[in-house]
């Protein structure tokens, strides 16, 4: 199981962003899948490809209506756990379970406690009453890992001090780029440093299983090695990749083009790169082991300049991202001023190659986190041939939380963010690593210095760390950008790809070079106290086009919010205070009698809030077919025409195998052209 990470949410980012949504215009009944299945009482997190979540489909109506003339619309929270049912509130459901079986007498159970405050006495004594021992603790967000009796969880869970336990659960990885992202386009630009725009100065914090340290990829022009530190929170001290994930992963945000040319340049080739390691050899860790991590670079993120944090894993998102410890320690990260972006997972389809809706991992569900799926390329660098890839995971997110009458409540939200690059990508391969000595065709034979290997990977872990590549790149060019910025103008520059809906593809897929376009343009003065509508931009709003590979494109010119998504050119033009830290983008909505309108306190009036979500037509969001009003999210009836809907973030073996081919199989089509390395240093990148 994986480790949770607690997180400080100010009372009114609790708010379930999993209600907040505008109320359809109409309403439309696509298909229903009735299919329960049960969760299995182990859940783990694996490279995304190797996660599933299982499925049940809640069928119900949604009426269209207009708000009530004098009605006061409200910001929704989430309800509090009465205090009848306190202990059934706070644990998480496989835990409740182990406690109420009649082996819990006996059984031991790894747990992830998440606390009020520094805990008192009260709850030490408590632990140490029932023989509770502390694996592990994270200060800066009040949470521990603690191995303890299932019998005592209720007792603990009786406390005050105590928000929520959830399992230690286990957490999994999930596995031309320069040219088709558009990073190419931008190097030139000026810094005003007179550096090139590649990342010089931004700390990317990669958590995963390692870094080869001597591969070609992470030297400078100079010959200085790059990843500037090391560090293990796995299960051993070694901080090296023989798992093979992390390596690939890293070079993909960060890589250099010494190998091959610069044929796989990564999109930030001169950042400095922070190697955390959280999973073993194997591709596992621990969601105790991700949370030292995020309590690391809490402490350490301004020593390092770390701007940008990829998590290229995941878990079953079951437990609410209000509850869920990891999706709290993204939370904390966020509003510390960092950004990070997180793998959707590669659950999109069962073996028989059937849509999976709802297959979101953790903390993937997590609203300030930036949720990238797989986009495939086809090998090309135009744009015109690109898709979605099926395997990568859709949404809405079915973590869940469960009020006083045992009701579920799912999140809902619209995930993923947007789509990158990641069908047979080729990236940096450490010297005998499990997965090439597993699957030896992975390798790309570029060359046989262990040094200068590459190897082809699959994934939404391949395509995470593109988008935090570019996310370095906006803040070396516009340092003051909040991480909320990062992510609006991320999802306001993509491209819509034609054919596939909001749940597929976000906004759509990466456009690096719109991204930095806008992003230097963004005013460097604003705060905190800059009034709603004013002036964003330093200069005129830019073309809303960019051209990649002599195929031009539109922007979405739209922003995923919660349950629907916002549109108008005042998303980049006028100021929002929903770009603060501290906040969700979606705090911009509030909701009353099933009805979605913008905050006027967080919003300017010139922006749109959807009735629908849409299958795009590859022109700005706001075009395209509706597939589902907006009002089935807030009613929890969702209702699927083209696939099977999960609920719960159940895990079932079929699909967490088909996430696992994913990785190393990917779509059967077209790859990368593969180009030989003659051994010699390409320094012209």
């Amino acid at each position: 199981m994986s480790p949770s990470v607690t997180k400080c949410l100010p009372g009114s980012h609790l708010l379930a962003q999993n209600k907040m949504r505008k109320a359809p215009k109409r309403n439309l009944i696509a298909g229903v899948l009735i299919e329960t299945m049960k969760r299995s009482r182990y859940s783990s997190i694996r490279h995304f490809p190797i996660f599933g979540l299982v499925a049940v489909a809640v069928a119900g109506l949604v009426l269209s209506g207009v708000l009530p003339f004098g009605l006061t619309p409200q910001r929704v929270q989430a309800a509090p756990p009465p205090a009848s049912n306190r202990q059934r509130q706070k644990i998480s459901k496989d835990l409740a379970e182990r406690a109420d079986s009649p082996s819990a007498a006996q059984a031991q159970v790894s747990v992830i406690l998440q606390f009020r405050d520094k805990p008192s006495g009260v709850v030490e004594t408590e632990l140490n009453h029932c023989g509770a021992k502390t694996k592990g603790e994270f200060k800066n967000f009040n949470a521990r890992a603690v191995q303890m009796p299932a019998a005592a969880l209720r007792d603990v869970a009786a406390l005050d001090e105590v928000v929520f336990i959830s399992p230690d659960r286990e957490v999994r990885s999930l596995g031309h780029l320069s040219a088709t992202t558009g990073a190419d386009l931008v190097r030139s630009i000026s810094t005003g440093s007179g550096s090139e725009l590649d990342g010089s100065g931004i700390g990317i914090a990669i958590l995963d299983s390692g870094i080869y340290l001597n591969h070609a990829s992470f030297l400078d022009r100079s010959g200085k090695r790059r990843v500037i530190f090391n560090q293990s929170f796995a299960d051993s001290g070694s901080t090296g990749d023989s798992y093979g994930h992390g390596t690939h992963v890293a070079s993909i945000a960060g890589g250099g083009g010494r190998v091959a040319m610069g044929s796989y340049l990564g999109v930030a080739p001169n950042a400095n790169i922070l190697n955390l390691r959280v999973l073993d050899a194997r591709g596992a860790g621990t969601a105790s082991s991700v949370l030292n991590a995020f309590d690391w670079l809490m402490n350490n993120r301004s020593n390092f300049n770390i701007r940008v944090v990829n998590l290229s894993f995941g878990m079953p998102a079951v437990d609410s991202y209000l509850n869920d410890p990891v999706c709290r320690g993204v939370r904390r990260l966020v509003d510390a001023g960092i950004v990070v972006v997180v793998a959707a997972g590669n659950a999109g389809k069962d073996a028989d190659g059937n849509k999976i809706y709802g297959a979101i991992q953790s903390p993937a569900n997590e609203p300030s986190a930036i949720t990238v799926g797989a986009a495939n390329t086809f090998g090309t660098d135009t744009r015109s041939d690109d898709t979605v890839a099926t395997y990568s995971s859709r949404g809405p997110t079915r973590s869940y939380w469960t009020d006083s009458d045992g009701v579920k409540h799912h999140d809902n939200l619209i995930k993923p963010d947007l789509v990158a690059p990641g069908n047979k990508i080729i990236g940096a391969e450490a010297e005998l690593n499990y997965l090439v000595k597993q699957n030896p065709q992975l390798d790309a034979h570029v060359s046989i210095d262990d040094s200068r290997m590459m190897m082809s990977l699959n994934g939404t872990s391949m395509a995470a760390p593109a988008v935090a590549g570019a996310a370095a790149l906006m803040l070396q060019a516009n340092p003051k950008l909040t991480p909320n910025m990062v992510k609006a103008l991320l999802t306001y520059t993509a491209q819509p790809l034609a054919g596939f809906n909001m749940f597929e593809q976000g906004s759509g897929e990466l456009n690096v070079e719109g991204a930095v376009r806008l992003a230097r343009l963004v005013r460097s003065d604003l705060s905190a106290n800059t009034a709603v509508g004013a002036p964003l931009l330093k200069d005129l709003e830019p073309t809303p086009w960019t051209t990649i590979g002599d195929y031009s494109f539109p922007w979405a010119q739209g922003v995923p919010m919660g349950m629907t998504f916002a549109s108008g050119d005042d998303l980049i033009t006028k100021y929002q205070r929903v770009y603060n830290l501290g906040i969700l983008i979606s705090d911009g909505i509030l909701i009353s009698d099933g009805i979605l309108i913008s905050d006027a306190t967080m919003l300017s009036s010139g922006i749109l809030i959807s009735d629908n979500i849409l299958t795009s037509d590859g022109l700005p969001i706001g075009n395209g077919l509706v597939y589902l009003p907006t009002g089935i999210l807030i009613s929890d009836g969702i209702l699927i025409s083209d696939g099977i809907l999960i609920s719960d973030g159940i895990l079932i073996s079929d699909v967490s195998l088909q996430s696992q081919a994913a990785l190393i199989n990917g779509d059967a089509t077209t790859s990368m052209v593969i180009t030989p390395d003659s051994g010699k240093d390409f320094l012209a990148y």
